[in-house]
């Protein structure tokens, strides 16, 4: 099939891509010129009765429980109908700030709906992009062309509804995915136009075997690296010397930011042969002025060569090349710290788990037999579902089950599942949640009573929130918190 890019974006109850629920959900297909092919897809997605969405993220989107109950799905039929939108041979999805949060959120979108997590954005083809680090790296790099709108603070600004606003790009409603997408196309066509030799490089790039072609490792060599971990200050941009593959993480590649006194690594460098995995650890740990960095291959990390940052906008952004350069010179006196470094990160880092199984994406990968387990439950029609005699090896998937039946197909659910089902309710709407639940309503009611518009949304949340309450068969009522 020929490449296309699959604009998307989410519009969600929340911040938090495994706690949080997606609201709506609009994607456009284009050419690989960003011409666009078909029609739009706009898909509302209604949250399940064990869920209440974040207040604030209901003011700035303007969607409504009710809202999505009237337009929208299911979430089980929201995560399908992505999913094969998703899917189609040769597809480059691309968002804005999708790297960070939207991909997130369309990988625990799938996880909780029995989806692979993953394979949508490399399978047949498929690849993925973030046109906000593109801009960063265009505003780097080669900010000709381009307005740059600034903050208060006089450093650059990459909302995209700034940027738009600036550009005289038409952007009618900022934070309606679909008016995002359309958005950030016309974005991607003034880069493309305005800078078309860094728009195609960065595009060839995205692929993580791409990158490491870039990776000269065991030779030193210098690239610029931009990131919004370097600060606006910075132009979001530094130089890095890569120094070894992470032992453990084969998408990982460990740097030396030549930005920073390099002082602290070459001391750290003679006693790093003798150290043992737990000294290694607290070594890296206990002095965080270590100037090394992580760039992960498989994020769509924008690394270029060297001499593509220029003199005139290394003084712009504030890089002072000749530091970076006399840092280059005496890590090359140390050639040995490209092998000793590794010991530093051979100890996994440890993670408190959780005991919620929505947020246990990245506690580990499902093995392939729990992986076609997951297909049969996929496949399987949902009232078959209960009966179904599987051995199970991972424990999140009899949870997820359980949960997935609950909030798309309750009337799947035995009677004991039921009861069940109603206490794990009560026991998410306690009456301490709730009772910062009302309170922040109430709170935000008093802080917009000037905004008609807000104050219904507020109300209707209430209302909705309400409704929830008196479905749990308690004796509290939800005026009981106010």
């Amino acid at each position: 099939m020929q490449p296309t890019l699959l604009f998307y974006d989410y519009e969600t109850f929340g911040t938090s891509p495994s706690l949080d629920r997606p609201a709506q959900f609009a994607a456009i297909r284009t050419d690989i010129n960003l011409n666009p092919i078909g029609e739009s897809e706009v898909i509302y997605c209604w949250p399940a009765n064990d869920y209440l969405p974040q207040p604030e993220a209901v003011l700035i989107t303007g969607i409504t429980p009710q809202l999505t109950y009237a337009r929208g799905v299911n979430e089980a039929e929201f995560a399908q109908r992505i999913h094969k939108i998703f899917c189609v041979p040769n597809t480059c999805i691309v968002g804005y700030n999708n790297i960070h949060f939207d991909d997130e959120i369309s990988r625990y979108l799938f996880y909780r709906n029995f989806y692979d997590p993953y394979s949508w954005s490399w399978k047949n083809q498929n690849s993925r992009w973030d046109l906000l680090y593109v801009t960063r790296a265009c505003y780097a790099l080669r900010p000709n062309g381009i307005k740059w709108p600034k903050n208060e603070d006089g450093f650059p600004s990459f909302r995209l509804e700034r940027i738009t606003q600036e550009n005289d790009i038409v952007h009618r409603n900022a934070h309606d995915a679909l008016s995002d997408v359309y958005a950030t196309i016309r974005l991607a066509r003034l880069i493309k136009s305005k800078q078309p030799k860094l728009y195609h490089f960065f595009y060839a790039h995205r692929h993580k075997n791409k990158l490491k072609k870039l990776i000269k490792i065991p030779h030193q060599q210098i690239l610029v690296y931009i990131s919004s971990i370097f600060g606006k200050k910075r132009g979001n941009a530094t130089c890095v010397s890569p120094l070894a593959w992470h032992p453990y993480n084969q998408n990982a590649l460990i740097t030396c930011d030549l930005s920073k006194d390099i002082t602290s690594l070459i001391a750290l460098n003679s006693e790093m042969v003798s150290m043992n995995v737990q000294a290694a650890y607290d070594a890296i740990h206990e002095a965080p002025d270590l100037p090394l960095q992580l760039i992960y291959m498989n994020k769509c990390p924008m690394i270029a060569p060297a001499h593509t940052l220029r003199d005139t906008d290394a003084q712009r952004i504030g890089a002072d090349l000749p530091f970076y350069l006399n840092n280059f010179a005496r890590l090359n006196q140390h050639p040995e710290i490209s092998q000793n470094v590794m010991q530093l990160y051979k100890k996994k880092p440890e993670h408190l788990l959780s005991d919620n199984v929505d947020t246990q994406l990245y506690e580990s990968f499902f093995n392939d037999a729990d992986r076609h387990i997951i297909d049969v439950i996929r496949h399987t029609p949902i009232e078959n579902t209960s009966n179904l005699n599987l051995i199970i090896y991972d424990t999140r998937i009899k949870k997820l089950l359980f949960r997935f039946r609950a909030r798309n197909f309750p009337f799947s659910l035995t009677s004991s599942e039921k009861q069940d089902w109603l206490e794990y309710r009560r026991n998410v709407f306690h009456p301490t949640y709730m009772q910062e639940y009302v309170k922040k309503i109430h709170t935000l009611y008093e802080k917009y009573r000037d905004h008609d518009d807000k104050k219904i949304l507020l109300q209707d949340l209430l209302e909705y929130a309400k409704k929830l309450t008196s479905s749990l068969n308690t004796n509290d009522t939800l005026s009981d918190y106010a």
